[in-house]
């Protein structure tokens, strides 16, 4: 490994996620820290931020701007451990060049990684104590363990240097701005236009998010789908059809596996409860940091080291993040109202779903386009057979769940959205499409490494990605 420290062999004996409580032994010796080990303590800072993201309520597409900038910064700082690993500058939108180590002097890049990472991070997340900690706590084993003071430093400075230049870059993507435009106008006289949604009734969340810079995006309309069906209560209509689909899905009649595989990519980070006059809140992660762990997952079971990991990191959140601003522009322009609403209204004013309506308009599925759009930069990084279990959401009380790929994982993600009942299948259908054509465009627009990375075979064309019709097929007979 390049320019890294040459006396001391490091050894990971035990390692807490959160908390980043690592123990080693000094041995003595030539060899730096095992790759895998050092990959594990990337993955427990990027769990880290996301348990703090979960405290702090982030919505999706919030959640999806922190994982990416964090995910730039703690790649750009580890890349130079691999001379065949490329800055992003000049390949994600206005990223100009990052500041470069210093030529002669040793850094120890793993420490300037997780250093750039955390930096980020405290500047985006509302709960600042909470990263406090997590840093000094790694500061504090990078010393006991024998560290040279001036490595150390360098090494922490430079990751302080990279941090600066990357939340610099993100000050200008307009998200600031956004704070103080207006709110979503409910019109309740435009008939199929999106409403509040039982039990909370909450606003809509980030109606301007589409006015942030994107990634890799030309425009945040670049991918814009094919427009909803027209709303009409006829029974002979196309959105009659729609609705009619999800009609079945009320919360007293779904059992067994749908029911299981609605709540394992729910992923609200926040549902509210209410039991006659007691009313109680419950925490998950957003849709976003599902697949951030499906990332880890990929990476761990594959043995990737910490820059093959940050690399894994980037272009997941990177996915991500364009992902949910394209979504978020369809949904704001079609500004669909959701099935519950019309529900309650017009057929029974009982009926629930199994999920939780979100708080924005309907029209594309969210988890259909960012499920999509990471399968298949996962797809390109590990192939398109890469069978794993996915545990990410168990502690959350939920049972695990196995698949053979990346993009069956990303079908049933959107297929829970029926099940769940709050999407149309016209929703997940074009949100698969419009996820699909985000991924691509990202590898298409990207390279991380000099001869890139091999893509694997199999993406489908995306004219053939629906999902929900064999699903409706089976409810027509």
């Amino acid at each position: 490994m390049q320019q890294q420290m040459k006396s001391i062999k490091f050894s990971v004996v035990a390692l807490l996620c959160v908390g980043l409580a690592f123990t080693f032994s000094a041995c003595g010796g030539d060899e730096a820290p095992p790759p895998d080990g050092e990959a594990e303590w990337m993955h427990s800072t990027m769990k880290g931020i996301t348990d703090i993201m979960v405290h702090d309520i982030f919505n999706p597409p919030q959640a999806s701007r922190t994982y990416a900038y964090v995910s730039v910064a703690g790649y750009e700082a580890i890349r130079h451990m691999d001379s065949s690993f490329v800055s992003m500058a000049g390949q994600l939108n206005e990223l100009d060049q990052v500041p470069a180590p210093e030529t002669g002097e040793e850094y120890y890049y793993p420490l300037a990684s997780l250093q750039a990472m955390l930096d980020v991070a405290e500047a985006q997340v509302f709960s600042r104590d909470r990263i406090d900690p997590l840093r000094q706590q790694l500061s504090d084993y990078m010393r006991e363990f024998g560290l040279p003071r001036d490595v150390r430093e360098r090494s922490i400075a430079y990751g302080e240097e990279v941090a600066q230049h990357i939340l610099s870059w993100a000050n200008q993507d307009f998200y600031r701005e956004t704070r103080g435009m207006s709110a979503f106008s409910v019109r309740e006289e435009e008939p199929g236009r999106w409403m509040p949604t039982p039990p909370a009734y909450m606003d809509a969340i980030e109606p301007n998010w589409m006015h942030l810079r994107p990634f890799t995006l030309d425009a945040a309309e670049q991918f814009r789908p094919e427009p909803p069906a027209p709303y009409s209560l006829d029974e002979d209509s196309e959105f009659y059809r729609e609705l009619a689909a999800v009609l079945p899905y009320d919360n007293q009649q779904v059992d067994g596996e749908e029911r299981e595989i609605a709540s394992f990519w729910d992923c609200n980070p926040y549902t509210l409860h209410v039991h006659g006059h007691a009313k109680f809140a419950t925490k998950q992660m957003t849709p976003g940091a599902h697949w951030v762990g499906i990332a880890a997952t990929a990476a761990r079971e594959d043995g990737r080291n910490m820059v093959e990991t940050a690399e894994t990191y980037l272009l997941t959140s990177v996915a991500l993040a364009d992902g949910f601003i394209s979504n978020w522009d369809e949904k704001y322009y079609s500004s669909l109202i959701r099935p519950e609403t019309v529900i309650n209204k017009h057929f029974d004013e009982a009926w629930i779903p199994v999920l939780q309506t979100p708080p924005f308009p309907e029209y594309t599925s969210g988890h259909s386009v960012i499920s999509r759009a990471s399968a298949e930069v996962l797809t390109a990084l590990y192939g398109d057979s890469f069978a794993y279990k996915d545990t990410v959401v168990v502690e959350y009380g939920l049972p695990s769940r196995t698949f053979d790929s990346f993009f069956e994982a990303s079908n049933e993600a959107a297929i829970s959205r029926l099940y769940g009942g709050i999407h149309y299948p016209m929703a997940i259908d074009e949100g698969i499409r419009q996820g699909a054509k985000v991924g691509r465009h990202l590898l298409e627009r990207v390279q991380t490494r000099d001869q890139g990375f091999p893509q694997a075979n199999g993406h489908p064309d995306v004219a053939q990605l629906g999902v929900t019709e064999p699903y409706l097929a089976v409810l027509r007979n």
